[in-house]
Order: C-alpha cells, then sequence, then structure tokens
C-alpha cells in the first residue's frame, strides 16, 4: 500500500500506515490554522480493502462538514462517485475496496490548474473575449480577468468572481459552465446579455492555494475574502488587483462565487448589514432570488447564514464592501460540498455537472434584475 500527495492540489500526511484503519491527517494552510481540504492517491492491491481515519477531523475548519459527508472518488480522474463517511466527533473514517490499482480521494471533485488553463485558452478563442492579467500572486501565478463584451458600448457591468476559498473547488465548476453558455453564439440568453453588458469573470482568485492544497487561504496564510477593506501587493495581491480594476471599471452587479461545508443547499448570501443597505437593495436581491428559484430547482431560498443586523455587516468580505461601495446588488453564492438535500444524488453528491449547471443556469436571475440597475457607481 501507498499513499501519495505530491501532486496539484495534493493534501495528506500518512500517520501510522501500519494501524488498522489506515491514520491519516489533513495538513494545515501554510501560516493558517484552516484546514480540511485533502486530496491523495492510494494505490494497492485489486480486491482489497483499505480502511482509513483522518485522524485530526475534529479540529478541522468545520467539523459540522463531516456529518453526512461523504468522499469524493475517482480512478480515472474524470469520473467521480462518492464513498460513505462516518465522523464519531473525532475521526473521518471510509473504507476504499480497489477495483484497479490506484484511486484518488478528494474532498470535492478537484478543479486543477491545467483545467484552468485549459478554460483560459478555450475562452480567449472568442472573439468577444479580452484575457488580461492583472499581475501575480506571492507564488508567481498570473490572475486572470476576462472581460466578455464591450465595455465601450454596455450598460451594464458584471462582475463574477470564484474561488477565493481554493478548496470550494465547485465554485470554478460553476463558472465553467456559466462561460460555456454565455459563449454559446447560438443561445438568446447570451446573445441579449453580451448585448447590454459587459461581464468581467475571474475564474480563480486563489491560484496559489488551489495548487497548494489549501482550504481557505493564500500563499501566506491570507483568508482573501477578509481581506477587502484594505488588500496589500505584500498580503493579499489577489484581492489587491481585482478591486483596483472594480474600482476603475465599476460595476452594476457583483456575484462572488463559494462553497458551504456544512449546508447541504445551493444558497445566496446579501449583504444586508452593511451602512447603505435600502429599499434599492432589497427589490434587486427579491428580484434575483425569485428568478433565480424559477431557473434552477437546484436553488432555494429557505435555509442559508443568519442575516446581519443593520449596520454590522462584516466589510472585509467581498459581498458586503461591494456591495456598499458601488451601492448595488453584491451576493455570494454558496453551494454544498455534501449533496442538495432537496434534489439528492446518492452515487455522485453535489457534482461538478450540477455545479456547471448552477452556473449555466444564474445568466437567467442576471437577465431578470437588468432592468432594475442603473449605471453602477464608480
Amino acid at each position: 500500500m501507498y499513499i501519495s500527495s505530491a501532486f496539484d492540489s495534493g493534501n495528506i500526511e500518512v500517520v501510522n500506515a501500519d494501524a488498522n484503519p489506515i491514520e491519516l491527517a489533513i495538513r494545515k494552510d501554510n501560516n493558517s490554522d484552516f484546514y480540511q481540504w485533502f486530496h491523495f492517491r492510494l494505490e494497492g492491491e485489486t480486491g482489497q480493502t483499505y480502511a482509513l481515519r483522518i485522524v485530526n477531523a475534529a479540529k478541522a475548519a468545520f467539523p459540522e462538514g463531516w456529518d453526512n459527508y461523504s468522499v469524493c472518488a475517482s480512478y480515472d480522474r474524470n469520473h467521480w462517485f462518492r464513498i460513505p463517511a462516518s465522523y464519531d466527533n473525532a475521526h473521518l473514517d471510509f473504507e476504499v475496496e480497489l477495483d484497479q490499482p490506484s484511486i484518488y480521494l478528494a474532498y470535492f471533485v478537484p478543479y486543477s490548474w491545467e483545467r484552468h488553463l485549459d478554460l483560459l485558452a478555450w475562452t480567449q478563442q472568442h472573439e468577444q473575449v479580452n484575457s488580461e492579467t492583472l499581475g501575480l500572486t506571492l507564488d508567481g501565478r498570473e490572475m486572470t480577468l476576462l472581460t466578455i463584451g464591450d465595455p465601450e458600448t454596455a450598460k451594464h457591468r458584471i462582475w463574477i468572481t470564484a474561488r477565493q476559498h481554493p478548496g470550494e473547488s465547485m465554485a470554478e465548476w460553476f463558472i465553467e459552465g456559466m462561460l460555456e453558455v454565455l459563449l454559446d453564439e447560438a443561445n438568446p440568453t447570451a446573445t441579449r446579455l453580451l448585448r447590454d453588458c459587459v461581464f468581467y469573470v475571474v475564474p480563480n482568485m486563489n491560484p496559489d492555494g488551489s495548487v497548494r492544497g489549501h482550504l481557505r487561504t493564500n500563499a501566506c496564510g491570507a483568508n482573501l475574502n477578509r481581506e477587502w477593506e484594505s488588500p496589500s501587493m505584500e498580503r493579499s495581491p489577489e484581492v489587491y488587483l481585482v478591486r483596483e480594476r472594480m474600482l476603475e471599471a465599476g460595476g452594476d452587479l457583483f456575484l462572488d462565487i463559494h462553497g458551504d461545508e456544512a449546508l447541504p443547499y445551493n444558497f445566496v448570501a446579501g449583504c444586508e448589514g452593511i451602512p447603505g443597505f435600502d429599499q434599492r437593495h432589497q427589490q434587486l436581491q427579491d428580484t434575483f432570488k425569485a428568478a433565480f428559484v424559477a431557473a434552477s430547482p437546484d436553488f432555494q431560498t429557505e435555509y442559508g447564514y443568519p442575516l446581519d443586523q443593520p449596520g454590522e455587516a462584516n466589510l472585509t468580505i467581498a459581498a458586503n464592501w461591494l456591495g456598499q461601495q458601488f451601492r448595488t446588488l453584491s451576493f455570494t453564492i454558496e453551494m454544498p460540498f455534501k449533496d442538495n438535500a432537496d434534489l439528492p444524488d446518492p452515487v455522485e453528491g453535489w457534482s461538478p455537472a450540477r455545479s456547471r449547471q448552477l452556473g449555466m443556469d444564474v445568466l437567467n436571475p442576471i437577465r431578470a434584475t437588468l432592468p432594475l440597475l442603473g449605471q453602477g457607481a464608480k
């Protein structure tokens, strides 16, 4: 038996390979106490069953995320399925019966750096797309902005960012689906949107954390979704670079795509607690949510985060800072790591395909909200 994680987004440590179950531990994000993302390969004897235990599960960032959780598994890194796991408030236990010599196991289906580069290369084939490097991360990777449409003629400016928390790989699967529809010349919704709007899309806000196998932080341990009030090139260049372009270009609607470890639902979190929240904000939010419910059976509004009290929003969070700065619609979209409890899939759970479909469906609530948008504040 052999276990490895020396690859893109890999994360695991073997504590005791001779124990039964085999004892494993998830590495912390660099300079941080956050951890929960894992991704590793197990090699063994075909037909044998291997019992595995993550011994430090209880001190993970979101231990409630282990309840009713199933591990993602794949033999070919393309087709993924779920393996049941059990959590006893101390350890996460699961068993793998090998049908082939080796298997990949992950907290959620990875979205690799190579696939990210392939996505950028594919988008630049479209004449309406401008791909631009805003600057570099701390590890020297490119921060890429996709501008889709004509900024000079567009009535509305739509910003969509994803994967501030690198372990939330479903966010980039969402972006892939959204881009597939938006760049489909035969899709009338996309055609209409690109007649009226320019889209600014950052498919991966945290390249370094993604490759390093982090759950929540960048290369130096900064939680990017707590950096929006005062980012710096020394600590959070990813946010600094994107934020500067937002201030330059302005914006009318902002969506920040995430995943939630604990809640088995798709939902949005608004900016109700910002000082500038008003009736217009509320109308925009209500219109967007109603249209999203109509567009996707996977989206719901019953379950989500508690609302911030007026004036108590944390303005270091992207959705709050953007809603306050631009006085317009700003949502965090959350997807589950586990499954959608409203429409469960016992084989795959919440999956890349479902994430991509939700990304495809988001264009409908964007379009429904456009008549209520003005020219966003710069």
